[in-house]
């Protein structure tokens, strides 16, 4: 996926298209950026770690430009979450995660709330990347309180 980054970098670059090369820029920077914070070596996880730490940020500006009533900044920020979508693995659907969140508990046998940070942390090293964290947390808590 890093090579991938790479081409469509060089891509962009040939065919002019701007908002394509700034996001790619964007990514690698922040790509290098956590190389160098945390001596993590770059490889597709950091990406995928990275490409969702930018999607959730444009999803949270969305959120305030609609507040705002600002559908241009609305469509480019769509724009740019559409193409990082390209790096990560495909996403599940509800169904999907939902199974999974089955098979989690079938494992862990949450008695309570308190069981919460077992089931994210298997929830994680399954989803990450797959799955929205938020809305796979949204999902644990509430079958959690139906226990």
């Amino acid at each position: 996926m890093v090579e991938q980054l790479e081409k469509d970098m060089i891509e962009a670059m040939k065919n002019k298209e701007k908002e394509k090369l700034t996001v790619i820029r964007m990514v690698k920077a922040s790509l290098k950026q956590e190389q160098i914070d945390h001596k993590k070596e770059i490889n597709d996880d950091l990406l995928i770690d990275v490409v969702n730490k930018q999607v959730k940020m444009r999803k949270d500006s969305i959120t305030e430009f609609e507040k705002g009533n600002r559908q241009d900044l609305i469509d480019q920020t769509q724009a740019e979450i559409d193409i990082l979508m390209k790096y990560l693995p495909e996403q599940l659907s509800i169904e999907e995660v939902e199974k999974v969140i089955m098979t989690i508990f079938d494992e862990v046998k949450p008695t309570s709330q308190k069981d919460m940070g077992k089931i994210m942390k298997e929830a994680t090293a399954k989803l990450k990347g797959k799955a929205d964290m938020k809305q796979v947390s949204t999902m644990i808590r509430e079958k959690l309180e139906s226990i």
